[in-house]
């Protein structure tokens, strides 16, 4: 009995070593498996180009059919008003009661952007929109336009920019991931370049061979595209539960703001930009053109080479990956500066458009950089806030630099551009005296 027994013993400890063999083996198996995951490189998708992203494609797609659509309706209304009234007043006061609602309105489209939702701003004001130049082009082909109808238009898409401007912005940031952001603003700026340079010609044959109605008809068919993306996208987490007066709201972004110095500095700075650049660049060129050269082909050439430098700085600002960060918008702003102020004592036929090309490059690379930044930076809570302050203060100032600039032409052509290269170095040179502006990465 003892020696069956032992034998049963060890036949017992025999298969159950030989469990316990086959259970290190696979043990060891799958801690190789799991090292191995372990070791293997976890892709980063915040590396990807942001059109490799589905959501921010199907958003850009919707987005580019509908911009190269309105280049029908920017080539269309002039057309329209000046065919309607005979009057360059009545569309210049057009365009100012577009402008009016535009800005007035701007920062109630940043509250209701943060308290709804970006999607759901954009998707009704593009109906909106859309029923609106739909409404205009049938006016148009009934024979029963009057130019009363063209006042409520021009104010009617005032106050639809001034909600989507914002909305935009903010929902591009919830789109793609923070490390995204200067690929998708460089990428959006890019194309938002291409679509003024390449519509108007198709717009302008359109206009002809078919008539101004149709031109009307076909931007409101390219809403469509817009509102059909935005229909399939999802809508970002609601920021806020509790709803406050809107005045509250207002305060609360400007306190936002005013808290965080690096952030108030980069605004500053970019809405210092487009103030020094819309007068002088708008009113100053076609002085220069017209005193010392004495051809409108020469003002031309100086747009397009403003525009073209544009649209490679917006390119190389997604491109160049930039460690950093603030030290080159400063430097960046500084070349501006010293580029704006060289333009008083240029002659050379070929100066002026190199010049130019090389501050369009300044001005896309510092644009986007800052943008996406500040959609980096900024709580997803307040970014339609921040988004409607940042648009205000480049659309919003336009006027201001207009007046100005022909002010300061009527007494030197050289000291407006001394002036507005003065007041961004005064803006740069005070944002870059902020530390934290310096460290940012």
């Amino acid at each position: 009995m003892i020696i069956r027994q032992s034998v049963r013993n060890r036949r017992s400890k025999t298969i159950l070593g030989d469990g316990v063999e086959a259970a290190r083996g696979a043990a060891t198996e799958e801690c190789s498996v799991a090292a191995a995951a372990v070791a293997a490189p976890i892709p980063d998708l915040s590396s990807r180009h942001p059109l490799r992203e589905h959501n921010f494609r199907l958003f850009f797609t919707g987005s580019t059919l509908s911009l190269l659509g309105d280049q029908f309706y920017f080539v269309a209304l002039p057309w329209l008003v000046l065919q309607q009234t005979g009057s360059a007043i009545a569309m210049g006061t057009i365009m100012m009661v577009g402008a009016i609602p535009r800005a007035a309105l701007m920062l109630m489209g940043g509250v209701l952007t943060d308290r709804i939702s970006p999607r759901r701003i954009m998707t009704v004001t593009a109906w909106v929109r859309a029923i609106l130049v739909a409404g205009i082009g049938l006016l148009i082909w009934l024979h029963l336009l009057h130019t009363w109808e063209l006042y409520a238009l021009a104010a009617a898409f005032g106050s639809a920019d001034a909600f989507d401007a914002p909305a935009g912005q903010a929902f591009i940031a919830y789109l793609v991931k923070s490390k995204q952001l200067v690929a998708a603003t460089s990428v959006s700026e890019v194309r938002t370049e291409l679509a003024t340079i390449v519509g108007p010609v198709p717009a302008g044959f359109i206009l002809k061979e078919l008539g101004l109605a149709w031109a009307f008809f076909i931007d409101a068919i390219t809403f469509l595209f817009i509102i059909g993306a935005l229909l399939h996208l999802p809508d970002p987490p609601p920021a806020h539960s509790v709803k406050k007066p809107i005045w509250h709201f207002i305060l609360e972004g400007f306190r936002y703001v005013g808290k965080d110095i690096p952030l108030r500095s980069l605004m500053l700075v970019a809405v210092c930009i487009n103030f020094c650049l819309a007068g002088p660049m708008v009113l100053g060129l076609a002085f220069v053109a017209k005193t010392k050269f004495g051809s409108p082909a020469m003002l031309g050439m100086m747009f397009a080479s403003m525009a073209a430098g544009a649209l490679c700085g917006a390119l190389l600002a997604g491109i160049w990956k930039i460690r950093r960060q603030g030290i080159m918008i400063l430097l960046v702003a500084l070349a501006l500066a010293l580029l704006l102020a060289s333009l008083g004592i240029l002659h050379g036929r070929w100066s002026f458009p190199a010049v130019l090309f090389l501050m369009g490059a300044a001005a896309g690379m510092a644009n986007v950089q800052i943008d996406a930044w500040i959609m980096q930076r900024i709580d997803p809570a307040v970014r339609g806030r921040v988004s409607s302050m940042l648009t205000l203060g480049a659309m919003g100032t336009v006027p201001i630099s207009m007046a100005l600039a022909g002010l300061l032409i009527a007494l030197s052509l050289k000291l407006m551009f001394l002036v507005a290269a003065s007041v961004l170095l005064v803006a740069t040179m005070a944002a870059a005296a902020q530390k934290t502006v310096r460290q940012i990465q």
